[in-house]
């Protein structure tokens, strides 16, 4: 499958595999960004992709800079739709309780997974299927 992308900034890079075979696309930051303790930042990445019809593209964080720096994506997974054609950014959360994170322009800062998606249709029902775990939530298969 090919994914449509544009350069909407001259420095945006086209989003990469690390790795044959990966399922995750690297997304790169065109902005440089100092995120404090508690911080929240919107990354520009440059880029606007066309998400095939039928799929999604999933915003993910990056491992690395989960564990050596404390940062996650805080809507994690953003959510691209397919009719979506503005820029993709991304929603930085720095979760270190005393170190500003240092990002700079051209930085891996997340990942894309493009994925098939069930476009299904909500029905109203007066009662649901019986089901083994019934209406059981979080925490209600014990430890």
């Amino acid at each position: 499958m090919d994914l449509k992308v544009t350069k909407l900034h001259i420095s945006a890079v086209l989003p990469s595999r690390a790795h044959p075979g990966d399922a995750g696309l690297d997304l790169y930051s065109i902005e440089e960004a100092h995120i404090g303790p508690g911080e929240r930042w919107s990354l520009g990445t440059g880029i606007a992709v066309e998400i095939p019809e039928g799929h999604a593209g999933l915003v993910l964080p990056r491992s690395g800079l989960a564990r050596e720096h404390g940062i996650t994506l805080v809507n994690s997974p953003g959510l691209i739709d397919a009719g979506y054609r503005g820029e993709v950014r991304v929603l930085m959360l720095n979760t270190d309780p005393a170190e500003t994170v240092r990002i700079e322009a051209g930085a891996r800062i997340a990942q894309l997974v493009v994925t098939p998606v069930a476009l299904a249709e909500p029905v109203e029902v007066a009662e649901l299927s019986d089901s083994a775990r019934g209406d059981g939530g979080f925490g209600s298969t014990g430890r």
